[in-house]
């Protein structure tokens, strides 16, 4: 048995990894339990490039956030959030724009727990404990309600979140139809998502088998597969690509991880 920190919520099981936790561990959080940081080591023994598939995911969601800021979105929900770290949704849009609203949703009580300490005095961003795979109830979470206007747009985020969703048990793609609905004409989506690198089947099979030992599996999906997410959306270009590939800041270099290329972006708009 683990001994549990004193930050730990109670009532949670700590001797479990916890996929958002590994994620915090995967970009240098502190937040996480020994049973996490032993599953995220054994990715990485599998999958030795497996941090930097992190950190770029991260990145890709930094520049998606800029544009939607840039189309002059005010509201943002970010579903599936996870423990906030350095470079998060907030810090980036309110370095752009202070006057916008951030709403992180997320499941573990954990991230919402550490969540409700970063946020602790930002009348701008707010923490809602809720689960993606009840949209109605992340839709009408009072945080959601207090600070996002449904009727106005909002960039919603699924950001390396729906690769933990099935299609026949958790119905993945009528969970993002549902929040699609919701959303107002002007309203943008941004989805990255895990994908089979065939240079690494071996490696990636290895991870993933890693990932089944925690509540949510991980669910590889092909481009096509992520591409049917964006339906009622306009796929902006280049549509979807793996993630060094949206809109970089600078062209790519030859040297790219093969690692980095197992997530897959894309962002969408809704007429």
């Amino acid at each position: 048995m683990t001994e549990r920190p004193s930050w730990a919520p109670p009532g949670i099981d700590i001797n479990v990894p916890s996929v958002s936790r590994v994620y915090d561990y995967f970009l240098g959080g502190s937040h996480n339990f020994e049973v996490d940081r032993e599953a995220a080591r054994k990715a990485i023994e599998a999958m030795p490039g497996i941090p930097r598939l992190g950190q770029a995911n991260r990145a890709m969601m930094r520049r998606a956030v800029r544009y939607a800021v840039g189309r002059g979105i005010t509201q943002f929900l970010d579903i599936g959030s996870g423990i906030p770290t350095f470079g998060n949704v907030h810090e980036v849009v309110h370095a752009l724009n202070p006057e916008a609203n951030v709403v992180y949703v997320d499941n573990d009580p954990v991230a919402v727990e550490h969540s409700k300490a970063v946020l602790d005095g930002n009348k701008r961003a707010t923490i809602a404990a809720a689960d993606l795979r009840n949209p109605r109830g992340v839709l009408d979470h009072p945080e959601v309600r207090r600070l996002l206007d449904l009727d106005r747009p909002v960039a919603l985020l699924l950001v390396a979140v729906l690769h933990f969703l099935s299609d026949d048990e958790d119905d993945a793609y009528g969970v993002v139809a549902t929040l699609r609905d919701a959303l107002a004409p002007g309203s943008v989506l941004v989805v990255t998502h895990g994908t089979q690198q065939t240079e690494m089947n071996e490696d990636q099979d290895e991870a993933v088998k890693i990932y089944r030992r925690t509540r949510t599996p991980l669910i590889l999906r092909s481009p096509d597969e992520v591409e049917r997410f964006f339906t009622g959306f306009e796929l902006l270009e280049p549509g979807v690509v793996t993630l060094p590939y949206w809109r970089p800041d600078s062209p790519p270099g030859d040297d790219i991880d093969p690692a980095v290329l197992a997530g897959l972006a894309g962002v969408g708009l809704k007429a």
